[in-house]
């Protein structure tokens, strides 16, 4: 599921190749945060190509001795599994390779940001003991090598996935954000948990589809700054016509930042970007399970 996902959002032009490594060691490790890294690398990687190329994605299992650690600074000895990603993109110099985990760092132009940043994969890594290196030159493309520590026994893993599996559902989601790429990130993480999605890049388009779209309309997530129209506003047109949606607000900005400028008031449920994958499944859950009063 996650590849065939992964294809759909680097598109037709980039040729994926997925080579899993046999008998994988276990990892102690939350199933949704190692699909946010795949995806994030995976995004990453398209804007890279920025047209035709390949993408090639690899697991297998490694061990770190002693020697190896020492002209390796980073790395502690031990077993890993690991997880290899590379793109046939444009590369990256040693300027940009030193600041590549920085919040907020970006190598591409405004509005074509995925606004993810690799700052959150780092967190997830390290959060999970791992370690990530990245090996680039212009030109030449780009590799992410993630690795995550063995666990030791494979009962602590099993409780540990069953007790974070992210929360599906089959209900309609009106999605509206004007940046293609978190649009087509989100849509793509919603279809997979099961959520038929309604993607808007305007909220123009947003409006069309609560007039025309023929079933129910359960929620409304929508970015709070757009070019058009705000995120609050969006909502008292999309509620004359639908009045028992509900809504979720996001933005990169924060919740206090917002209500100061008077488009939010306290109470609404807000999702503050970059946020993971689990966040957003768990979120749109716990909404869509409120009772209609609250």
């Amino acid at each position: 599921g996650m590849i065939r996902m992964i294809q759909r959002l680097i598109g037709e032009n980039i040729d994926l190749t997925w080579k899993p490594g046999a008998n994988l060691w276990p990892v102690k490790m939350d199933p949704s945060q190692l699909d946010q890294i795949l995806v994030n690398l995976a995004v990453n990687a398209r804007d890279a190509i920025g047209g035709v190329g390949s993408l090639t994605i690899e697991t297998g299992n490694v061990a770190f001795d002693e020697t190896y650690c020492m002209t390796h600074a980073e790395l502690i000895p031990g077993e890993y599994v690991l997880l290899a990603i590379t793109d046939t993109g444009c590369g990256m110099g040693k300027e940009e390779l030193g600041h590549l985990f920085e919040p907020f760092f970006t190598t591409k132009e405004v509005g074509n940001g995925t606004g993810l940043g690799l700052a959150t994969i780092y967190g997830i890594v390290k959060q999970n003991n791992g370690f990530i290196n990245v090996y680039s030159e212009p030109g030449k493309g780009t590799v992410f090598k993630v690795y995550i520590p063995r666990a030791r026994s494979s009962g602590e893993i099993e409780t540990e996935e069953v007790r974070k599996k992210p929360a599906r559902g089959t209900e309609t989601v009106l999605l509206v954000e004007d940046e293609q790429p978190i649009l087509k990130l989100g849509q793509a993480v919603l279809e997979r948990f099961g959520y038929t999605v309604l993607p808007a890049r305007t909220p123009g388009e947003a409006q069309v589809f609560a007039e025309r779209h023929p079933g129910p309309i359960h929620l409304l997530i929508t970015d709070v700054v757009m070019p058009q129209m705000n995120g609050r506003d969006l909502w008292k047109k999309i509620a004359a016509v639908r009045p028992e949606i509900r809504t979720l607000y996001m933005s990169g900005y924060t919740a206090d930042v917002i209500a100061h400028h008077g488009v939010l008031e306290e109470g609404v449920h807000f999702l503050q970007k970059p946020f993971s994958i689990q966040a957003l499944a768990a979120k749109v859950r716990e909404m869509l399970d409120e009772s209609p009063d609250a």
